[in-house]
This record gives structure tokens, C-alpha cells and sequence, in this order.
């Protein structure tokens, strides 16, 4: 990962295709119209720096690279393979199409399984509105109303009446001491 993208170096995909470095990069640069920045970039001094302490890279003067290495994303990959005319570039080019081909078939079936998903999910929502308002009315069905509580105890199904008779009232020793007057 460099510059948060998956990319690959241009010497790695030389040896992918089965071509020279330099081959590469020559066709890299008489097609620079097709390779946009979102496509290949170069490295700048310390990424290159970077994979030059990782990888052990020559120094400037022994040979190896003097200059920093290209680096490819998945679209720079599959854009080189269309340029390059090598036999390898052509075969990988093929396989880039099929797999993109492949890959546009899974997405239209995802979609039609989405649209599918879709259109039962809703059905199941109208659905469930169906049943619970089945089951409100069953349960109304169900309940039944109160019977009035019956309560304890022994009772005469005899109407009431109401006694007249007043009842005399019973005083108290002291209360009648205090009526008498002691005069």
C-alpha cells in the first residue's frame, strides 16, 4: 500500500508480463494520454527511499535504478495490458476482460436477489400488519366480561325493610346523675 491504494511497482509487472523494465517504461511514456494519475504514479524520493531499505536495491552508480519506480493501481494494470503487445500482456488483457465480464453477471444477479429480497420484505410488512390486527380481534373474542364479584358471607334474597320502631336510648349512671339536680 502506497499512498493508501494497492498498487504494484513497475518492475514486478514487467516480470508479470514477461517484458524488460525499461520496455515498460518506454511504453509507459509514449502513452501517458491513456495512464492518468489515478491509473500510475511515480514514486516519490521517500517512498522510493522506503523500498530501497525494504528491498535492498542497488546504489546510484552500481547499477540497478537511478531514477524512482512507477507504481500501478488495479486500473493501471488492466490499461498497460491493453498497450503492451508482449504475449503475456495479451493473455493477462484477456483474462482482465473475462473477469470483469464474470464479475458484471454477479452484480446483475446480486441486484435482481436484492430486488427480489425487497419486494418479500414488503409483503412479509403487510403481512405482519394483517396478522396482528387476526390476533386483536381474537383476543377481543377471547375476553370475556367481568362477572360481577360475589360476595362472602350469608345472604337473604328477602327485600329489606325499614323499621320504624326508635329504640330507646339508654343512659349512662353518670349521665344521669348530672340531669338530676341536687337543688
Amino acid at each position: 500500500m502506497i499512498r493508501n491504494q494497492k498498487v504494484i511497482i513497475d518492475s514486478d509487472l514487467a516480470e508479470l508480463y514477461g517484458i524488460e523494465t525499461k520496455i515498460l517504461n518506454k511504453t509507459v511514456s509514449r502513452n501517458r494520454d491513456r495512464l492518468p494519475l489515478d491509473f500510475m504514479f511515480q514514486l516519490a524520493k521517500e517512498e522510493w527511499d522506503s523500498l530501497w531499505f525494504h528491498f535492498g536495491t542497488s546504489k546510484t552508480g552500481r547499477g540497478g535504478r537511478r531514477y524512482p519506480p512507477f507504481a500501478f493501481t488495479e486500473q493501471g494494470v488492466a490499461m498497460l495490458s491493453s498497450v503492451l503487445n508482449s504475449k503475456q500482456a495479451v493473455q493477462v488483457n484477456i483474462q482482465i476482460m473475462r473477469a470483469l465480464v464474470k464479475l458484471r453477471e454477479i452484480l446483475s444477479t446480486h441486484k435482481e436477489l436484492a430486488q427480489k429480497l425487497k419486494a418479500l420484505e414488503l409483503k412479509i410488512e403487510s403481512h405482519d400488519e394483517q396478522i396482528t390486527a387476526i390476533f386483536e380481534a381474537i383476543n377481543q373474542l377471547i375476553v370475556q366480561p367481568e362477572k360481577p364479584k360475589r360476595q362472602m358471607g350469608f345472604h337473604a334474597d328477602e327485600p329489606k325493610f325499614r323499621y320504624s320502631a326508635k329504640r330507646k336510648r339508654k343512659t349512662s349512671l353518670v349521665n344521669r346523675q348530672k340531669s338530676i339536680n341536687y337543688s
